[in-house]
């Protein structure tokens, strides 16, 4: 198999490593192979793709998509690296409003799976990262939440304090007022 998937603290999420084959060509690895992916309970079907470069301490975030357009994400980076965030907003689930961050970069290759049932966002860590993801539902403006970067309760340990926001992202309301419609175990 060309992937090592792993579970993390918060069930539902996994971290996914490719097999790198690095020669004195470059390197090449798979990035998605549906039989592989099945084997570790992703069945989900992808119908859209995409991509953000953004500057040094850009933070996109904290974004998702209520039902019926929930969407799961498939996130990688193509060039530099970022602090890739996922919350845990599925009602009733015992790591409710918890997150998982984990550093993703062009060199390693990882991905993180983030099902329904959870807010990302991401840290650029390098100028003009690239960062690539593939979801399972389509963007639909009317289902997009947010939930604000710096929520107290949440406490995500950002490695930047000074971070480059959209002003849409700045308006984005605590994880207690969070127009949220999950629950734990519907997915």
């Amino acid at each position: 198999m060309p992937f090592d998937i792993s579970e993390v603290k918060i069930n539902g999420l996994k971290v996914i490593t490719p097999k790198l084959y690095i020669d004195q060509r470059g390197m090449f690895y798979e990035s998605f192979k549906k039989s592989d992916f099945k084997k570790f309970g992703i069945t989900n079907e992808f119908v859209q793709t995409n991509v953000s470069i953004s500057n040094l301490n850009v933070l996109r975030g904290l974004h998702f998509q209520v039902k019926p357009s929930a969407q799961a994400k498939l996130v990688t980076v193509l060039r530099g690296s970022i602090f890739d965030v996922a919350v845990d907003i599925r009602k009733g689930s015992p790591t409710f409003g918890q997150y998982y961050s984990k550093e993703l970069s062009e060199e390693d290759g990882n991905m993180l799976w983030i099902p329904e049932g959870f807010a990302h966002g991401f840290l650029s860590l390098k100028d003009s990262t690239k960062v690539m993801y593939w979801v399972t539902s389509e963007y639909s403006p009317e289902h997009e939440r947010g939930i604000i970067w710096n929520d107290p309760s949440i406490d995500i340990k950002w490695p930047s304090i000074t971070p480059i926001l959209s002003e849409k992202d700045l308006e984005f309301k605590r994880l207690e007022e969070a127009d949220i419609n999950f629950t734990y175990g519907d997915n």
